[in-house]
């Protein structure tokens, strides 16, 4: 017996037994159902950033970069969208060395950086090493011109907070 009559005999003995063929394939492509999921994020947490130091001297009316580390211990890439002073700490964002309390940080300013509009993307921690990041913002502090004498070779830390 051929496999096409096999087959016509097989489909005749299942509409004689009274089971719709047709019906099988129906009711299994048409099932149905429904349910329901839910997960969550963890939620990452904060980036350590060094305090910024400057990397050249600094002199009345001159400008120089901001050299920081920013460490990850998230097991993601975190991006930094802008670096901005963080005024909460030190007087104002700034702090200046204990040899040289005669020089006031008023005469300090900070610019926001934002690598270009770029950001920064500090690596993942990989194992128990968190993930770093040296960061240089090109001519981020400013003394003005009016600085008085006593900041001469002072040294000045400047306190930095990620922004968006």
């Amino acid at each position: 017996m051929t496999t096409g009559r096999r087959l016509a005999l097989l489909g005749a003995l299942l509409v004689l037994l009274g089971i719709p063929v047709g019906g099988i394939a129906w009711s299994y492509w048409s099932a149905g159902g429904s349910g329901s999921g839910s997960g969550a994020n963890r939620t990452p947490t904060a980036l350590s950033l060094s305090p910024g130091t400057p990397a050249a001297g600094l002199y009345p009316g001159g400008s120089t970069n901001v050299v920081l580390t920013a460490s990850n211990s998230n097991t993601s890439i975190v991006k930094i969208g802008s670096l901005l002073l963080d005024s909460s700490q030190g007087t104002g964002g700034f702090a200046v060395d204990g040899g040289h309390s005669g020089c006031s940080v008023a005469a300090l300013s900070y610019t926001t950086q934002s690598n270009g509009g770029s950001g920064w993307s500090v690596p993942a921690k990989v194992g128990a090493v968190n993930g770093t990041l040296a960061i240089t913002l090109t001519n981020a502090l400013s003394m003005s011109a009016a600085a008085a004498s006593a900041c001469q070779g002072a040294t000045f830390t400047v306190y930095l907070v990620a922004g968006p």
